[in-house]
C-alpha cells in the first residue's frame, strides 16, 4: 500500500453505509496485504482480487462491472497504492 497507516475511512465509511455491514480497516489490510504489483498487472489475478473485494464488502459484482474495473485498471495504469480507488468504482456501480 502507499505508506499510509489508515484505510480512508471515507471509503469504509461509504462501503459500511452501502453494505450495511462493518468492514473493517484491519480486514481492508489483510486482504491488501496479498496484493502485489504483479497482481493489479495480471489480468487473471486483478480479477480475483475484484471478487475478493467484493465478498468482504458483500457487493455482487456484474461480469459487466469486472469487466470495466479491469478495462478501467488496464487504461489508467492503476497500481497497487489504488486499491481505495478499486474499492470507489465497485461502489459506483
Amino acid at each position: 500500500m502507499s505508506g499510509k497507516n489508515n484505510i480512508s475511512k471515507d471509503v469504509l465509511n461509504a462501503v459500511n453505509k452501502k453494505t450495511g455491514k462493518p468492514i473493517t480497516e484491519n480486514a481492508v489490510k489483510k486482504l491488501a496485504s496479498g496484493v502485489t504489483a504483479e497482481t493489479m498487472q495480471n489480468e487473471e489475478e486483478l480479477r480475483k482480487l475484484i471478487k475478493s473485494v467484493s465478498a468482504m464488502a458483500k457487493v455482487p459484482v456484474s461480469d459487466q462491472t469486472v469487466n470495466d474495473i479491469v478495462g478501467a485498471v488496464k487504461k489508467s495504469g492503476v497500481n497497487i497504492d489504488s486499491m481505495e480507488t478499486l474499492m470507489k468504482m465497485m461502489l459506483k456501480k
